[in-house]
């Protein structure tokens, strides 16, 4: 079939609302340069082009978004996930797709991450998965080849126009999904329309003229082979929810308050000179001002100095709005530069908080993962019978108020052996996370009736004595 200029580049209502929102979510993440050509700071009345391009050259982006973002990728993937492939275990082409998942030379956990990543910024990414259409005559040719099933990332800017179809059954699934791939050095822009029996690419060469079929493919495995990666569902089937909705808000405010502060140094340390035109004068270090003999004294000229005093309160709004990021991201005792003053309590909570984000993510990857393998499977002629298991807690603690804790435990010296040796195994578990040094260390502990750097037996013992020679 023939396809016009609207086929290629009319998109879903939902992209509509939303696309905007996508771009201003990724400069925030990615801050620098390409949060300056964003121009998120606000511009003063009356401002000339000079100064405002000026000022954005002066304002640094104190990036919140990538920071956090970044803190939860770490607990999520501190700890691998477990992998049970069941039948599929013995398929020869399923360890070089784990070594190189994307044949770009990363690994499945690798893709699975930046995939989170992606996720958390946007709310949702799209993961897809291809195999080349290479015909081989045998299955050891294909293997000879590497012709196997790859990922692809593709974030949701990308995701132009999908349909969801209800099954018999009330599952819903892709029936129709058209991809942006890439636009080239003419300004020619390839589009991929997937559909369950067929893969189509077309080409236009730009948004005017109509598009060409360059590519006609068979859908090997009758549906279209993608799966969306959620970092929260919202109401809306196929968008996800942004790690980023308040937070990339409060650091536009923080950069626009960064710049009021960069302004009032500037102002504070350079005093403007006020002058009439009459005089001949200027600022700065041997400076010269020429006067008339007989000017009035209300008319000579004088320096006009701002006095800093809005510094201390653009600061502590600042620190107000940081606060704000920490208690909406529930990262306040994993961010925090000052000494802590909240109780056990409210950090706890707060752990719990944090933990129960991450495992809503840790929850979506598992799903991900689960749909990612039995396409894989389908596209291999095999079965995933297996399981995909993230954590579900990811040991979020306060480690230096635990340490404090165990050592008044060992200071009471009930007596017990067993109590000690366990307090002994909660202060390894505070200091060293590796775990096969861990179980060493357990084994040490089991082996001793008392081992540990907070032992009190021997003063015991010594008062003991002292007390006998008393009597």
């Amino acid at each position: 079939m023939a396809y016009t200029r609207d086929d290629a580049y009319d998109t879903h209502k939902d992209y509509k609302e939303n696309v905007n929102l996508w771009e201003y979510y990724i400069r925030s993440y990615n801050g620098g340069y390409d949060y300056t050509i964003g121009q998120y700071l606000n511009r003063y009345n009356l401002e000339l082009d000079n100064e405002y391009n000026q000022r954005l050259g002066n304002t640094p982006c104190d990036n919140h978004c990538k920071n956090i973002i970044q803190i939860y990728s770490s607990f999520l993937f501190r700890v691998k996930a477990s992998r049970d492939f069941g039948s599929m275990a013995d398929e020869p082409s399923l360890e070089p797709f784990l070594k190189d998942a994307d044949l770009e030379g990363n690994s499945f956990n690798s893709v699975m991450k930046q995939a989170q990543n992606y996720a958390a910024i946007y709310g949702h990414c799209f993961m897809i998965l291809d195999k080349p259409a290479i015909q081989t005559r045998t299955r050891a040719e294909e293997l000879n080849q590497e012709i196997r099933p790859y990922i692809s990332i593709v974030t949701p800017e990308n995701v132009l126009d999908w349909n969801f179809k209800r099954e018999v059954n009330g599952k819903y699934y892709l029936d129709y999904l058209k991809i942006r791939e890439e636009v080239d050095k003419d300004g020619g822009t390839y589009f991929r329309l997937w559909f369950p029996d067929r893969i189509e690419t077309i080409y236009s060469k730009d948004d005017r003229s109509d598009p060409t079929i360059i590519d006609t493919a068979d859908n090997l495995i009758g549906k279209i082979p993608a799966v969306i990666l959620y970092n929260s569902k919202s109401h809306k089937r196929g968008i996800g929810q942004s790690d980023l909705t308040d937070i990339a808000d409060l650091q536009k405010a923080i950069y626009n308050e960064y710049s009021e502060i960069e302004q009032l140094i500037r102002l504070t340390n350079h005093p403007s000179l006020v002058k009439t035109p009459s005089v001949n004068a200027s600022a700065g270090a041997g400076a010269v001002i020429e006067m008339p003999e007989e000017m009035e004294p209300n008319l000579k000229p004088y320096l006009l100095q701002p006095s800093g005093q809005n510094l201390n309160g653009l600061m502590d709004s600042i620190n107000h709005k940081v606060e704000a990021i920490n208690r909406i991201a529930h990262t306040g005792a994993v961010r925090t530069t000052k000494q802590q003053v909240s109780s056990g309590i409210a950090l706890q909570t707060e752990f719990e908080l944090l933990n129960a984000r991450l495992s809503e993510k840790a929850d979506n990857l598992q799903i991900c993962e689960e749909q990612l393998f039995r396409l894989y499977a389908q596209f291999q002629n095999a079965t995933f019978d297996g399981e995909i298991n993230y954590p579900d807690s990811f040991n979020i603690r306060d480690y230096a108020t635990d340490l404090i804790y165990f050592q008044q435990a060992k200071a009471m010296s009930i007596g017990s052996p067993t109590f000690n040796k366990e307090v002994d195994k909660e202060i390894a578990r505070a200091v060293v996370d590796d775990d096969e040094k861990l179980n060493t260390i357990f084994d040490e502990i089991d082996q001793k009736s008392e081992v540990g750097e907070f032992t009190q037996d021997e003063p015991q013992q010594e008062d003991q004595e002292v007390e006998q020679e008393e009597i």
